[in-house]
């Protein structure tokens, strides 16, 4: 007895759907109309690096003006207010 390959077709598809062509239809579009109206929103000043870095204003003067308020303050404003003697009852 000889075995043979039997090719058979593929099973109907009751509801019309094709997955296939909805992967293809899905993709990115041959010719986009709105692609030229819509490129200034990621060029220039609108990039996403601009656009982060527009969000906080301050921040870079903030934190080095804090850097330097609490150098000068470990530098220059020791609390010499001890006088050898614990704070306690006895204090002033």
């Amino acid at each position: 007895m000889r075995i043979t390959n039997i090719r058979r077709a593929p099973k109907p598809n009751l509801t019309g759907f094709d997955p296939k062509a909805f992967a293809r239809a899905a993709g990115p579009p041959a010719n986009d109309p709105w692609a030229r109206a819509e490129a200034w929103r990621y060029t220039g000043p609108f990039t996403r690096w601009n656009r982060f870095r527009g969000s906080f204003p301050g921040l870079g003067i903030a934190t080095v003006a804090f850097a330097a308020y609490c150098g000068y303050e470990y530098m220059f404003l020791n609390d010499d207010h001890e006088h050898g003697e614990r704070h306690g009852e006895s204090h002033h």
